[in-house]
């Protein structure tokens, strides 16, 4: 799975209709660029994209009073909508996702109802244990890594991994279950992007051709 689709279906979602430089200064803003391949190119490319395959619908709105080429402004569809909750619900499930899919997906837990989410965890969790007892099938973590040589380290990191994934994963469901954050059909939502005009302080200063698109 890309995070990059997730991430930017995610910012177009919440803003309702946003032009490219938006979605990339929200994902600034949530530091996506540090974590993910959210970069200038990839985020107007998936916008571009996602529109081509009806995820999205572009709107060409009138240029500036200054002058310059006209900007397009995104809107998710009902089929991006769909595919924004299909990929999020399969990283929310799925252990074995990279770091930057789970983090993308952590950015949209509460845009599914609180029971939902902790199921999802659940089946994570399980997943986990699953590919954690297939390690130990071949491997004692009690004996050390030393019992295989150096290879050893190898199965003492996955191990380490899966305990690791387990007890986070624990935690947030602990979390949600005690009252955490505020999800779908509970109340206002946590405002996550920024508003128009409001000043990004995480903001690269980068600059790029598709800002002014």
């Amino acid at each position: 799975m890309s995070a990059i689709r997730l991430l930017v279906l995610n910012a177009v979602r919440q803003h309702g209709r946003a032009h490219g430089y938006q979605v990339r200064n929200d994902l600034e803003y949530w530091g996506a660029h540090e974590w993910s391949n959210a970069k200038p190119g990839s985020i107007y490319h998936a916008l571009k994209q996602l529109a081509k395959q009806g995820f999205l619908h572009a709107h060409e709105i009138a240029p500036s009073t200054v002058g310059g080429p006209p900007r397009t402004e995104y809107e998710i569809t009902d089929g991006g909508n769909e595919e924004y909750f299909r990929l999020l619900r399969e990283a929310l499930s799925s252990y074995d996702q990279q770091m930057d899919v789970k983090s993308a997906a952590i950015g949209g837990i509460v845009d599914l109802p609180r029971a939902e989410v902790v199921a999802l965890l659940n089946e994570r969790t399980r997943g986990i244990e699953q590919w954690r007892a297939s390690v130990t099938e071949h491997y004692i973590p009690e004996d050390g890594p030393e019992q295989l040589g150096h290879i050893g380290e190898i199965m003492n990191l996955w191990i380490h991994t899966a305990d690791a994934e387990a007890a986070w994963t624990q935690g947030l469901i602990s979390r949600i279950e005690g009252g955490a954050y505020t999800f779908a059909g509970e109340g206002e939502p946590f405002v996550g992007v920024l508003k128009d005009g409001e000043e990004n302080p995480y903001a690269t200063g980068e600059r790029h051709p598709g800002d002014a698109g």
